[in-house]
């Protein structure tokens, strides 16, 4: 099968629903879906089991946290490429799946990436606006050296190239993940369309403080400590730059 949507979840019963009519309303079809749950107690698992979605998988079991759970999705995955739509995530459109089936088969060669934009959601899906950083046209590794360029939940990534979750990160190992992928992708295409709609109040906007301090250590490792930290000096310069514009 060409996709593999995988959707990580822990008592996210008041979170989930959204995402499940997204994954369900499809036009296209030719995908799996997997919801790897951390054996939760509430209506998780009923909801996901009454779900109107066919090819559907439910794992449920104790994990080590959210990336542990990514990476038995990962494990599990028998798509070309993989989709982490996670609870309260969603696909804006019932054509968006065939969105990234269109990018790849018109593509020249086979995407390690096909990607777009990500629009911001509340809780009562009603649209914030786009991230504070936009999706470019062309995408590379040192694309990431700006932050999280694009949102992993935009993307849909080939299988073959992509490695487990490094557990040493608890809030941003998504951030160092992407940045490994694209360094093996031979092409990444941009869709030119918004691709997932994010909840804005997961678990990195709750810890922000910890979610930058790992992404300076990821940026460090991946393009070296001074341009990662010329990277966060500019940021502050643009928020401070921003204070004193509103004030």
């Amino acid at each position: 099968m060409l996709f593999s949507i995988i959707t990580i979840t822990y008592n996210a019963a008041e979170t989930l629903p959204p995402t499940l009519e997204s994954v369900a309303a499809q036009q296209m079809t030719d995908f799996e879906y997997l919801l790897i749950d951390g054996a939760s107690t509430d209506m998780t698992l009923t909801l996901a089991a009454e779900a109107p979605i066919a090819n559907k998988t439910i794992i449920s079991r104790p994990d080590k946290g959210l990336y542990d759970a990514m990476n038995r999705g990962l494990h599990a995955a028998q798509g070309r490429y993989v989709i982490f739509l996670n609870a309260g995530d969603s696909f804006p459109s019932p054509l968006t799946l065939q969105t990234y089936a269109d990018a790849i088969h018109s593509a020249p060669q086979e995407p390690g990436i096909v990607y777009g934009q990500t629009m911001l959601v509340n809780s009562e899906r009603q649209i914030i606006g786009p991230r504070h950083l936009t999706a470019p046209a062309t995408l590379s590794a040192r694309s990431f050296l700006d932050g999280m360029t694009v949102c992993h939940q935009a993307m849909a990534v080939r299988r073959d190239l992509a490695p487990d979750y490094d557990l040493r990160y608890r809030f941003s190992a998504d951030y160092d993940w992407v940045i490994k992928v694209l360094k093996k992708s031979p092409l990444n295409v941009f869709t030119g369309q918004v691709t997932a709609h994010y909840l804005s109040e997961g678990i990195t906007t709750k810890n922000h403080r910890a979610s930058l301090l790992e992404r300076l250590r990821i940026m460090a490792k991946h393009y070296g400590i001074m341009p990662a930290l010329g990277s966060h000096l500019k940021k502050i310069g643009k928020k401070l730059a921003k204070l004193t514009k509103n004030s």
